[in-house]
């Protein structure tokens, strides 16, 4: 496999999955010990920082949906987890068609200074139909979605950056504008990063144009080079954003001794799957890839059992003992993926060993793989962690947050 043109200098990125909806990542009746609370959150964002981990992301729901009855917003939950926490940067999932982006633009610069440069977005079209309609919002096609999509990318960079700034388009018309204070000026970042999902030809294209970053659902490794090779295409052609796009990829993480071990839970996850809600959630993302002109978008080929996790996790294969695990990942850096989002059962727990058992081995592999093609990992840029950590949170895990299974 060629590697010409992957960056095999600077570490991977890891992230994590904010269980601020209630009912955990999968769609099963499963024990989960997890929890949507914020005090559990508090707790699973220090021993996420502690553990190498440097983004987390919280998920954006207003209705109930494949199982989950609760939901906290994303973007004052993650200002609390900002506040919460010393290195973490926590992306705000949001909708464009729910927000301004003046007004967006101004709350993330507050989070901003108040975190010490921390703040970022993850900006989602949209594709819960219900939640526009019953809002009595505007429910757009798919691909146009994109272009509103694109626009409100634009303007958030344009405030972020320019003084007295001006936008006319199809969607956000803004005239003179300067957000004072700017957000924080952080060395090698230009603004608070721009994250952005979907999987579609019109997804593809936006992100290669105006987003920092590239997210996509679960994937196998050929299925995300046709992705990444998309949003490159696109980004030969009228790029906005200051620098070449990165790429996250989604995955579950079934970490066990054994590989049967794994295989076994992934089979119980499976088998006690929340079948009305799976189909309900199904039904749903009709609005999403099957919805495209081409027929190409997230959940577009996802079977029953991939959507018990609703976005495509298993599909990675993040499933097996660490060292699979790892192997597995450091694979993926070799198709040019740049950060993994990742999911779990028990989320403190799994989190936690996952940093302990399975960053070590992707670390090694990664310097190995750096020194074989003439080059070397960039050490320097790994994320500062507490060897302590580990142990303070552990004590933190009482009987009640352990209770929360399904909360």
């Amino acid at each position: 496999m060629s590697l010409s043109g992957i960056d095999l200098e600077t570490p991977l990125k890891f992230a994590y999955w904010v269980p601020n909806v209630s009912g955990g990542l999968v769609v099963s009746t499963i024990e989960q010990r997890t929890n949507w609370e914020f005090e559990y959150n508090r707790k699973l964002a220090r021993i996420a920082e502690d553990s190498g981990f440097e983004y987390a992301l919280t998920q954006t729901r207003y209705a109930a949906s494949y199982g989950a009855d609760k939901q906290h917003e994303a973007t004052s939950f993650s200002l609390a987890l900002l506040m919460a926490t010393e290195r973490l940067k926590v992306i705000s999932a949001v909708h464009p068609g729910m927000w301004h982006p003046g007004v967006l633009a101004k709350f993330i610069i507050t989070a901003d200074h108040l975190s010490g440069g921390r703040a970022a977005v993850n900006v989602v079209s949209g594709w819960l139909k219900d939640e526009f309609v019953n809002f009595g919002l505007e429910w757009l096609e798919h691909d146009e979605r994109y272009v509103r999509t694109e626009e409100f990318i634009n303007a958030l960079r344009g405030l972020w950056t320019q003084k007295e700034y001006s936008q006319s388009g199809k969607y956000y018309t803004i005239s003179d504008f300067t957000l004072n204070p700017a957000p924080l000026d952080v060395p090698g970042r230009p603004h608070p990063e721009i994250f952005f999902g979907g999987n579609s030809t019109a997804a593809q294209a936006a992100a290669g144009r105006t987003a920092d970053w590239y997210f996509s659902n679960g994937r196998d490794i050929e299925g995300f080079k046709e992705n990444i090779a998309g949003v490159l295409a696109a980004a030969q052609d009228g790029r906005t954003a200051p620098a070449a796009p990165r790429f996250g990829l989604n995955g579950f993480v079934i970490a066990r001794d054994t590989e049967k071990e794994a295989q076994d839970t992934l089979r119980e996850i499976i088998a006690k799957a929340h079948r009305p809600a799976v189909e309900g959630f199904a039904a749903a993302v009709k609005e999403a890839g099957q919805s495209t002109k081409d027929g190409k978008g997230m959940w577009e080929d996802s079977t029953f059992e991939d959507l018990v996790q609703y976005n495509d996790g298993f599909r990675t294969k993040l499933i097996g003992t660490p060292e699979q695990i790892a192997e597995r990942i450091v694979e993926y850096k070799k198709i040019g993926v740049n950060l993994f989002l990742t999911g779990y059962l028990h989320f403190q727990e799994e989190l936690e060993a996952f940093g302990r058992d399975v960053l070590p081995i992707v670390r090694e592999l990664e310097a190995d793989l750096a020194r074989k093609n003439g080059t070397e990992l960039r050490t320097d840029l790994l994320p500062v962690t507490r060897h302590d950590g580990a142990a303070r949170h552990r004590a933190d895990l009482t009987g009640a947050d352990l209770a929360g299974a399904n909360a």
